[in-house]
């Protein structure tokens, strides 16, 4: 069976920095977690960020490449580094989705580690930029395809081909 990595705040749990959860009503994300197929996880709770905890942002909205080659940090509004809890949490998702031979995730946008199309821009305004999370860009470097909540339906597209990709290999 394909698996899914998922935000385990999409899911219900309160694990995001305010201590909330952002839940989605999305009927394929139930239909996938009654099957089984969801692997929950939380790439700032496993780097070892408390809930609640101050928000973050990558410097100059850079985005999470930058991150990983160590061009951009991820900061509080105070100016404390986080960088290390983002890269542990994202090599950690990275062993998650690797062992539970996930090559799919569905991950919240906006946020520093899980944003697939955009971040926050660094100043906490409210601002969002173009640009990938940490956790978002080291998967998807690692051949992990990474959707946000608001796109369900082309994760649903893409979990197809691998289940019939999947198929034809054991056809063969």
């Amino acid at each position: 069976m394909e698996r899914i990595l998922v935000s385990a705040c999409l899911l219900g749990s309160r694990v995001r920095f305010d201590g909330g959860a952002k839940t989605s009503g999305d009927e394929l994300l139930a239909a996938w977690r009654a099957e089984g197929r969801l692997v929950p996880f939380c790439p700032e709770v496993e780097g070892g960020l408390p809930v609640p905890r101050p928000p973050a942002e990558i410097e100059g909205g850079a985005g999470g490449a930058a991150v990983l080659s160590g061009e951009a940090r991820v900061l509080t509004p105070d100016g404390s580094d986080v960088t290390w809890a983002f890269l542990s949490g994202a090599r950690q998702a990275l062993a998650a989705a690797t062992s539970s031979g996930a090559r799919l995730a569905i991950l919240k946008e906006g946020s520093p580690s899980c944003g697939s199309l955009r971040v926050h821009d660094g100043t906490f305004s409210g601002r969002a930029v173009p640009g990938r999370g940490v956790t978002a860009a080291l998967l998807e470097l690692n051949g992990v395809r990474v959707f946000g909540e608001d796109r369900i339906a082309e994760a649903a597209a893409h979990l197809d081909a691998l289940v019939r990709e999947r198929a034809g290999r054991r056809s063969r």
